[in-house]
């Protein structure tokens, strides 16, 4: 029984001396928690819309300050012409547009008013979610305004006039996905995960593989300059994860229908982008990874669950935290995604997507610097 206790003792010991083994053990549930408790609801808030308001009266000043206050909307922008509406939407700056006729105070006070609620349903769960949001808001809106209507009117009645009729009808539309598939949203999040993970978790792991198998010092005291070992080991994975892209780009546009209106090379250029940022990332792990499940565990922790979760892949960023909005800022699928979607489903060009493409091309150096400069000094 001695010996059995002083051998559980030793075991404590050595678990409490492995930082990696606690980080597992009480950091890894801690996050968890944390990131699901915050992320995973079907709330969503502070959603970009554009109103598109002619009339300017007071009715539909109210009705857009009542979206506003409620905490679901924020007015990213004012219309001045329907023009702007498609220009607006293919941006990607906001999710829903309100779009008010040019009498509407006069068509609400003496017969029934029309609005139009336009979502992006290039993630259709959001557009229908927000929609939802406003008819429910518009409907507690016109039965407030009914009832202090119907008030004024009795005091009109009693001085011989006055008429009574206060309805707002609501016509719905779903830009870019009219029948709202799933699969309008699950093709790109899905292309975006596969490519991270394939380019970063098997880069990761081959770098690491040669230094646990000691084959790493043959590569260096080779003619091969690091850059170039580096070139050789992701360049295969460059072409095989590219290869996946397209086979996931046409299972979506022949087996669920996606369309493709923008350009082909635009999209393979960009795949090549994001694939390049995620090697960088792969090649990063593997200079602070010992070994092949160190390796593997930094990728995937480390990358695949930021994925998720916090590039708007499933959950809708501006329901995060801000803490955690800034944090998927530096996660290469936040500006990735918008990317196929923009050229996939709303057929925009870099004109739109400069922006994204930049953010992805400063990543990559940046990663890819910092990725050979501690290949050096580690190998």
């Amino acid at each position: 029984m001695n010996r059995f206790t002083a051998f559980v003792q030793k075991e404590f010991r050595h678990i409490l001396r492995d930082r990696r083994t606690l980080l597992i053990l009480f950091g890894m549930p801690i996050v968890q928690v944390l990131l699901f408790g915050f992320v995973l609801t079907n709330e969503i808030k502070n959603a970009a819309i554009a109103v598109l308001d002619p009339s300017k009266d007071v009715e539909s000043i109210a009705l857009t300050n009542k979206l506003v206050s409620s905490g679901y909307f924020h007015l990213e922008k004012n219309l001045d012409s329907p023009e702007q509406l498609d220009a607006a939407f293919r941006s990607g700056k906001i999710k829903m547009a309100l779009v008010f006729p040019p009498d509407f105070a006069t068509q609400l006070q003496t017969s029934t008013a029309q609005l139009q609620l336009i979502g992006d349903a290039s993630d259709p769960n959001t557009a229908t979610t927000l929609i939802n949001y406003a008819n429910a808001i518009i409907a507690d809106y016109q039965q407030e305004a009914a009832q202090k209507f119907i008030i004024f009117t009795r005091s009109s009645h009693s001085e011989g006039g006055g008429h009574s009729s206060f309805i707002i009808r609501t016509e719905t539309r779903m830009r870019y996905n009219p029948e709202q598939k799933g699969v309008f949203n699950f093709v790109p999040g899905v292309m975006t995960l596969i490519l991270m993970l394939v380019s970063a978790m098997m880069t990761s792991i081959t770098i690491a593989r040669e230094k646990e198998l000691g084959t790493m010092e043959v590569l260096l005291v080779s003619p091969l300059q690091p850059i170039q070992i580096i070139l050789g080991k992701t360049a295969p994975y460059l072409v095989l994860t590219l290869l996946n892209a397209f086979v996931v780009v046409l299972l979506g546009i022949f087996v669920f229908g996606m369309p493709m209106r923008g350009s082909v090379m635009l999209l393979t250029a960009e795949c090549v982008l994001y694939m390049f940022v995620a090697l960088s990332l792969g090649i990063f792990i593997s200079t602070k990874a010992k070994d092949q499940m160190t390796a593997m565990f930094l990728s995937a922790l480390g990358l695949m669950m930021p994925t998720m979760l916090l590039s708007g892949f499933i959950f809708p960023r501006e329901s995060m935290p801000l803490v955690l909005q800034w944090i998927g800022n530096v996660i290469p699928a936040t500006w990735f995604n918008p990317i196929i979607k923009g050229i996939m489903i709303k057929g925009v060009g870099l004109e739109v997507l400069w922006r994204q493409t930049l953010i992805l091309g400063g990543m990559a150096l940046f990663f890819l610097g910092l990725s050979l400069r501690n290949f050096k000094d580690r190998l």
